[in-house]
């Protein structure tokens, strides 16, 4: 996964964000304006655009609370998206 086009999609999400604001791996994402709508649109967002699925025990509010915490989410379901594709 590349990490400029992950940090891309989240930011379109974010509407507290400034556009030249740095995204730290441990920022409030509930904060910058990540609503339970904006959650949503994101989760189907980053399937689409990296085409991954997300588990749904992945669905929580922790997965959702930083740009960490989702990243690795997204991350581990790429790598099982991978492993099955070989």
């Amino acid at each position: 996964m590349d990490d400029a086009t992950f940090e891309a999609i989240l930011r379109k999400r974010l509407k507290y964000l400034d556009a030249d604001a740095a995204l730290p791996d441990d920022a409030a994402l509930q904060e910058l304006g990540l609503d339970s709508m904006q959650a949503v649109e994101l989760l189907l967002d980053l399937e689409d655009e990296l085409g991954i699925v997300l588990p749904d025990d992945a669905m929580t509010a922790e997965t959702f609370a930083t740009p960490g915490s989702l990243k690795a989410a997204v991350a581990g379901a790429a790598t099982d998206v991978q492993a099955v594709a070989s």
